[in-house]
């Protein structure tokens, strides 16, 4: 035979030499859930090892996080009921304790990269991403108060906006209510393919977040459709997003793979809770070894073109990469 694939696998550093992916903690964005009390912190039940945290945890959370090479994070609030109603005004209240702590935490660490998410749904009483009225969504009435929540967050030190929302049009009105306000340099990376998933369950625990009835697939998108990704990109490029978001990741790397074929905007990819969930719960089992598939999974998620990786195994991948 003159074509033998296994002389280029024979040792480790042979491997190491043809490796066609690799990751590191340059890819990932770590997801940080903020409590009010600045010195409580909360395991959330069904993400082991991730935890709900006051902002004294936090910044020693991203501290720990900086030194391990993880630069980016995303702070999503944990909000009382008592502060939620049909129009979410504390998202863009500016004395409440979500900007405060967004203030306080680039002022500590002016090199991390922060982001944050832009929708309804963690101060809404109604529990959706959007304005809710008779059982409808409303689209154009929520970019009014999404609008103000990104310039809200642009104002206390966000260095992304992450409009999660999925209302059409959001990403150009988001643009321009940043840049008429002089925030021409933040960024934003759209959750252009935000499905319908049933794997956002752990993430609805850690914000207490479900939707109080109905459901989210008059925005969200139909998990059976991937060329319905494209009809978004391309709205998203057009109205001036920074990135380009797949959501969830596992289940949808071949959104991931026609995104990153078809456009020159970085990928992001969320590897959503569920999916953390899934690899804890067997680990615990002992059917997987956890080190190896979180590794692999990450693999798989940056090899089908990724360039950017939201997970909760960050922290844990950049810990088990500096004991290797």
């Amino acid at each position: 035979m003159d074509i033998r694939p296994r002389r280029n696998r024979k040792s480790e550093a042979i491997r190491s030499l043809v490796q066609e992916t690799t990751v590191t903690t340059n890819d990932f964005i770590f997801p940080l859930f903020l409590l009010e009390d600045s010195n409580a912190t909360l395991e959330v039940a069904s993400m082991p090892g991730i935890y709900r945290m006051g902002l004294n945890y936090m910044l020693r959370e991203i501290e720990s996080c900086l030194k391990l090479g993880i630069q980016a994070f995303d702070i999503f609030p944990v909000v009382a009921e008592s502060y939620k109603d049909k129009t979410a005004t504390k998202s863009y209240d500016k004395s409440f304790f979500y900007h405060k702590a967004l203030t306080k935490i680039k002022q500590e660490f002016p090199e991390a990269a922060i982001m944050t998410d832009v929708a309804l749904d963690p101060y809404n009483s109604d529990g959706h991403d959007g304005i809710v009225k008779d059982g409808i969504i409303l689209n154009d009435e929520t970019l009014e108060v999404l609008g103000k929540q990104a310039l809200s967050q642009a104002e206390s030190g966000a260095d992304i906006i992450g409009p999660s929302d999925m209302m059409d049009g959001r990403v150009g009105f988001i643009r321009e209510t940043l840049d008429d306000n002089g925030f021409t340099d933040v960024s934003i990376m759209s959750y252009t393919a935000k499905y319908a998933s049933a794997f956002y369950g752990p993430f609805r625990d850690a914000l207490d977040s479900a939707p109080k009835s109905g459901d989210k697939k008059t925005y969200q998108m139909n998990p059976a459709n991937q060329r319905e990704a494209l009809i978004e990109a391309d709205l998203d490029v057009d109205e001036g997003a920074d990135f380009l978001m797949v959501k969830p990741a596992l289940a949808y790397l071949d959104v991931i793979k026609l995104l990153k074929d078809n456009y020159s905007q970085p990928i992001a990819a969320y590897n959503v809770s569920g999916e953390y969930a899934m690899l804890k719960a067997a680990a615990e089992k002992g059917w997987l070894d956890y080190d190896r598939v979180m590794a692999e999974t990450l693999l798989s998620i940056k090899r089908a073109g990724a360039d950017i990786i939201l997970t909760y195994h960050a922290k844990e991948f950049a810990q088990l990469s500096g004991a290797l």
